[in-house]
């Protein structure tokens, strides 16, 4: 039986609640959150569940790893490393291993190198892994692809697309993509950096290191999906005219030549959802998914399914491609 204590109670941190819940090998004997609404309640309650899991809410974090003593702490707080530092560091200090969905630490780029070595340091020094994970980043812009190279003898270069209409994704994602929002409050909103997927740059680093490439530069463009027509989530309408959604590109140069590509469109009625790889070497790869990889959900599935992989890993920080390929897990 693997205790766990859920540390964030948002859309995400409740599905992982309701899959842990849910299968055998897994208790939940702690949560963690600074919801006024959601404090001294059952998580039960809170995730709609058939039944009470004696498992009240609390906002304190080390009252709450004191009084459970979980074997593993999932983190579903921020996207930004800096943000959620002091969570991590309390954590560790605990000498309980991290899965985590904070998107910046899937894979470290520059600008969070000084605090990615030191949350490797603490974790060495607590002899815990920490893991960030999800659905893109940590699997479907590049463990995946990363996974589909092995079957190539020579590789020149990889492109990811991957197409959602976000009508079915969380609230607050149909807002980080700015769907609502005029041009000019779009244009805004990216200048000053929170709207933007979080995560393509990670992705491209990752593969890069896999296939042992040094990258020149990355380049990350976000530009706004327009509505020509009036589409509706079960949140909000977005009228004609108005910002639908995201339309974004991160691309790695390798000798000056773009080797890494990756396109997302997130949107409110894309007609035709897809995720797609398409490798260039020897042999050419592709691999298309109608429909997509849902996004909310699979994120919740990895971070559960991902749990027995971190327990079992050596200390420090790690990526998907640090471990060994997880898969499913009933906790049978």
């Amino acid at each position: 039986m693997i205790r766990v204590l859920v540390y964030g109670l948002g859309p995400i941190g409740l599905m992982v609640a309701r899959q842990l819940a849910a299968r055998d090998g897994f208790r939940i004997v702690g949560a963690v959150d600074v919801d006024p609404a959601k404090v001294g309640r059952d998580v039960g309650e809170i995730a709609d569940l058939p039944r009470p899991l004696r498992v009240k809410v609390d906002p304190d974090a080390r009252r709450a790893l004191r009084k459970s003593r979980p074997d593993v702490v999932v983190l579903c707080t921020a996207s930004s490393v800096r943000a959620v530092m002091p969570q991590l560091e309390g954590i560790l200090k605990a000498k309980i291993p991290i899965v985590t969905t904070t998107e910046e630490l899937s894979y470290p780029v520059k600008r969070n190198l000084p605090l990615a070595r030191r949350i490797d340091a603490l974790a060495r020094k607590a002899k815990v892994a920490v893991l960030s994970t999800g659905v893109n980043p940590g699997f479907v812009m590049d463990a995946l692809p990363i996974t589909l190279t092995v079957a190539c003898e020579r590789i020149e270069s990889i492109s990811v697309n991957r197409v959602q209409d976000a009508r079915s994704r969380r609230l607050p994602f149909q807002q980080k993509i700015g769907a609502g929002l005029s041009r000019e409050q779009f244009a805004r909103e990216v200048e000053g950096g929170s709207i933007r997927h979080v995560g393509l740059a990670e992705s491209i680093s990752m593969i890069a290191a896999a296939l042992g490439w040094q990258l020149d530069r990355i380049a990350d463009t976000v530009k706004p999906k327009i509505a020509d027509a009036t589409v509706a989530s079960e949140f909000f309408a977005v009228d004609p005219g108005y910002v639908s959604g995201i339309i974004q590109d991160g691309v790695g140069y390798r000798h000056g030549t773009p080797v890494i590509t990756m396109h997302m469109e997130a949107y409110l009625g894309a007609p035709e959802p897809y995720d797609e790889v398409k490798v260039s070497g020897v042999p050419n790869l592709t691999l298309r998914i109608p429909g997509g990889v849902p996004g909310d959900v699979a994120t919740a599935s990895i971070v559960v399914n991902s749990i027995p992989k971190v327990l079992a890993a050596t200390p420090g920080l790690k990526t998907m491609r640090d471990l060994p390929v997880p898969s499913y897990y009933s906790g049978r």
